[in-house]
C-alpha cells in the first residue's frame, strides 16, 4: 500500500483518523476548514492538499463527512465530468466512513458503479476516544472485491472491521445501532429518575443495575461519570444524536414498520435539543432536559 489515499473531513473524528490512517499509507488532506486542514498536515505521512480537486487522482477516496448531502456536496453529479465524483478515474475506490443515509448511499453507489468507480460504506462506532486509539469498531457494506480492498485501510482505523452486506447495509446498522443505544440511555435516565423520586440514591440504583438485566453501554460508561458526576462529555452531541435515530427511524418506516418506542425515543431527543441551550450540546446533556421536565437533578 503506498499509493497516496485521499481522505476528505478533518472534524472531531476524521482528524485521529487521519492520523492513525498515514501510519500505513500516505495521505492527502481536504477540508473545508483551512485550519483543520493545517492541524492535520503536521501530522507524519500527511500532506495537505490546496482544493479538493487536488485529491480526485487518487486510487482510494475516504470521505469522513456528517451526513449524505454533504457527501453529494463534495462528490457532486457522477455523470456531470466536471464534478469531483466525474473526474474520478475508472476503478477508483470511495469509502464513505460517515453517517450517511442508507438509501441515499445505494443510490450513489449505483450511480458510480455505472462509472466504474467502486464503494464502500464504512460508518464508525466508539466515538473520539476510540479513534484516537485505532480502536474503532468499523462495519463495511458494498461488494466484496471492493470491501477486500479498503480492508487494509480500515484495519488501520479500527480494531474490529465486519462486512455486513451490499452497499447501504452499514450506514443501515450504524443507524439502527445509534437508534438502539440511544434508547438504552434514555430508557435508563427515566428508571434513575422515577427511582430518584421515590427516594433511591442514584448512585446506589446504577451500581446495582450495573450487576443486573437492566444493564447496558450507557448505565456502565456513560451516566455515572457523565451524567451523576456532572461532565456531560460524552463526546457525541446531541445534533448528530438526532440525526442518526431519524434517519434510522425513516428507514423503518420507509419499510412499513412503526416501531412506537423508536418514534417515541426520536421525540423526546427532538424535544430535549429544541430545548437545551447551546448550538451544540452533548449527547449525555438530555439528562438535563429531563430534569426540567420532571423536577428531578440527577447530578448530586
Amino acid at each position: 500500500m503506498t499509493d497516496t489515499v485521499t481522505f476528505i473531513g478533518l472534524g472531531t473524528m476524521g482528524q485521529p483518523m487521519v492520523r492513525n490512517l498515514a501510519r500505513s499509507v500516505p495521505v492527502a488532506v481536504y477540508d473545508a476548514d483551512p485550519e483543520a486542514i493545517a492541524v492535520a498536515a503536521r501530522n507524519d505521512g500527511v500532506t495537505a492538499l490546496t482544493g479538493l480537486n487536488g485529491g480526485v487522482g487518487a486510487a482510494v477516496v475516504i470521505l469522513m463527512l456528517p451526513n449524505s448531502t454533504v457527501v453529494e456536496r463534495v462528490l457532486g453529479d457522477p455523470e456531470d465530468p466536471e464534478s469531483f465524483a466525474g473526474r474520478l478515474r475508472p476503478g477508483a475506490l470511495v469509502v464513505d466512513m460517515g453517517s450517511s443515509a442508507p438509501r441515499a448511499t445505494q443510490q450513489l453507489a449505483e450511480r458510480l458503479r455505472e462509472r466504474e468507480v467502486g464503494m464502500v460504506d464504512a460508518p464508525v462506532s466508539g466515538g473520539p476516544r476510540k479513534a484516537a486509539t485505532a480502536e474503532l469498531t468499523i462495519m463495511a457494506g458494498g461488494p466484496v472485491d471492493d470491501y477486500e480492498r479498503a480492508l487494509p485501510l480500515l484495519r488501520a482505523m479500527g480494531t474490529s472491521v465486519t462486512h455486513v452486506g451490499p452497499a447501504g447495509s452499514a450506514h443501515a446498522l450504524k443507524a439502527l445501532n445509534n437508534l438502539l443505544s440511544a434508547i438504552g440511555l434514555v430508557g435508563a435516565l427515566e428508571v434513575l429518575t422515577a427511582g430518584t423520586k421515590f427516594g433511591l440514591d442514584p448512585r446506589i440504583m446504577l451500581d446495582v443495575i450495573n450487576r443486573s438485566t437492566g444493564r447496558n453501554q450507557s448505565t456502565e460508561v456513560k451516566i455515572g461519570p457523565e451524567v451523576l458526576d456532572g461532565r456531560f462529555q460524552v463526546g457525541f452531541s446531541l445534533p448528530l444524536t438526532v440525526k442518526d435515530i431519524t434517519t434510522a427511524l425513516d428507514l423503518s418506516t420507509s419499510l412499513d414498520l412503526s416501531p412506537e418506542v423508536s418514534q417515541a425515543c426520536v421525540r423526546f431527543c427532538q424535544a430535549a435539543l429544541a430545548g437545551l441551550d447551546g448550538e451544540n450540546p452533548d449527547q449525555s446533556e438530555i439528562a438535563r432536559y429531563m430534569a426540567t421536565t420532571t423536577g428531578v437533578d440527577l447530578t448530586r
